[in-house]
């Protein structure tokens, strides 16, 4: 008989003298169990030689009950062991196939790198945390809040202080309606997020200057991501400056950024972001504006420009629920047009840029002084710029964002508040009926003030 170790077969020689099985065997079962399935035989050596197995039934039991006790979720009834005669010598064969609750993992290890493999050519290799989310998911059909959570030994002292301080009932009861408890009887992804024992950090760094050149300041916040939200809000108004102004003997105070503002853009950083994705939100202060860097870009299908618009599409809905039960947040979709009214007048309006697997937020200091000048350079352009966009629709009927974008060569939250604009002006009218909004010319409508 010719065989060969490969990625669905592996050989195992046993101890002559107790028939022992070895730790590695178990491993190998956990492999296949989360591959593709193989075959395990017991006294074979690596080369392919047979020695056979000393005593199989006593050998048999002892891998039987091995791979019972020491593998989660139950392996058994995708594991068949049997004693075959290969070259006149008896040979444990244990044929494994795919199980159906993976990742399966070491039972001492618990469900994290040490305690999960797969198969990869002839070796068994450990899991990541991210490979062990990416198969629970695939396996449960689960999105990344609604799958198991790797650890089970959470708390909620933070979540519990948030509740009683919002007048709400919080147990057992209450985690299996928010989902922070599954069908399985498990915590959640969505409970180790609200957790103390959560693994997602924010990293806050505050520069001097309008670059990103020399720090000032530095933090990573941990725990809770309720805890992150208000150390984050905190840490960050500490920086917030307010500026007076007079006009007359009135004296006006005015912060650098609208707290609330600040507070959109820092549970929408928190609240959207993928979670799939490991690394830290981030987020920069600078002299002149406040970023805020999001993992996981948009939810596909989603534009810019239905962002803007109010449409909302949560990628995490149950926690966007739990926070909406907590008073957080106020609906689905008001975010980014609350963010933008509070910029209302301003001299300069919040920047939305999306990337792939990245969403940011620029809060512009509207403290920072602007010359008159250059007031004026800014005023003039806009004005040049709505000119163009009124010709092009009036020559074409019509004008998309695009279409509007490549025109002026600006991007897209400015293009779209120009267009809103002018059709609050009543010099274009929205048209959202067929697949591409269009801007229609209004040709009713003096125009003369914009000439």
């Amino acid at each position: 008989m010719n065989l060969i170790e490969n990625m669905d077969t592996e050989f195992k020689e046993l101890n002559r003298k107790d028939s022992s099985i070895p730790d590695s065997a178990i491993k190998s079962v956990v492999a296949f169990l989360n591959t593709q399935g193989g075959t395990l035989y017991f006294g074979i050596r690596d080369d392919g030689s047979i020695c056979g197995v000393q005593d199989a039934d006593d050998a048999s039991t002892r891998l039987t009950n091995m791979v019972h006790d020491a593998i989660l979720p139950n392996p058994i009834p995708f594991v068949r062991v049997q004693t075959v005669n290969l070259e006149d010598k008896h040979v444990i064969k244990a044929e494994i196939s795919v199980g159906t609750e993976r990742p399966y993992y070491l039972a001492k290890a618990g469900l994290k790198p040490s305690g999960v493999f797969m198969r990869s050519g002839n070796a068994c290799i450990p899991i990541n945390e991210a490979g062990i989310r990416n198969l629970i998911m695939e396996t449960s059909g689960k999105s990344f809040e609604e799958s198991r959570s790797l650890n089970q030994d959470l708390t909620f002292e933070t979540l519990k202080q948030e509740m009683v301080l919002r007048q709400l009932e919080f147990g057992k009861s209450q985690m299996k309606t928010l989902k922070m408890i599954g069908e399985d009887k498990l915590y959640t992804n969505l409970a180790m997020l609200l957790s103390d024992q959560c693994n997602y950090s924010i990293k806050v760094a505050v520069f001097q200057g309008k670059t990103n050149v020399v720090f000032r300041d530095r933090k990573e916040f941990t725990g809770s991501i309720l805890k992150q939200l208000s150390d984050v809000f905190e840490f960050l108004c500490k920086y917030n400056k307010i500026r007076a102004s007079f006009k007359g003997l009135l004296r006006q105070d005015r912060m650098d950024y609208p707290e609330d503002a600040m507070r959109e853009a820092l549970l929408n950083s928190i609240v959207h972001r993928d979670y799939l994705f490991s690394g830290s939100t981030i987020i920069n202060l600078f002299d002149d504006h406040l970023e805020f860097i999001s993992l996981g870009g948009l939810v596909r299908g989603l534009s810019m420009e239905a962002i803007q618009m109010g449409v909302s599409q949560s990628r995490n809905p149950n926690l966007a629920a739990v926070f909406y039960r907590m008073r957080l947040v106020e609906s689905y979709g008001t975010g980014v047009k609350k963010i933008l009214m509070r910029y209302d007048g301003c001299h300069q309006s919040p920047v939305f840029r999306t990337a792939e697997g990245a969403f940011t937020v620029d809060l512009p200091n509207i403290n920072e002084v602007e010359p008159s000048s250059k007031r004026a350079d800014v005023a003039s352009e806009r004005k040049s710029e709505e000119k163009a966009i009124l010709s092009f629709a009036k020559e074409k009927g019509s004008i998309t964002r695009k279409e509007a974008e490549q025109l002026i060569g600006s991007r897209t939250t400015k293009t779209y508040q120009l267009l809103i604009k002018l059709c609050e002006e009543g010099l274009l009218k929205q048209d959202t009926q067929g697949k591409l909004t269009r801007y229609l010319w209004v040709p009713l409508v003096e125009e003369s003030h914009h000439q």
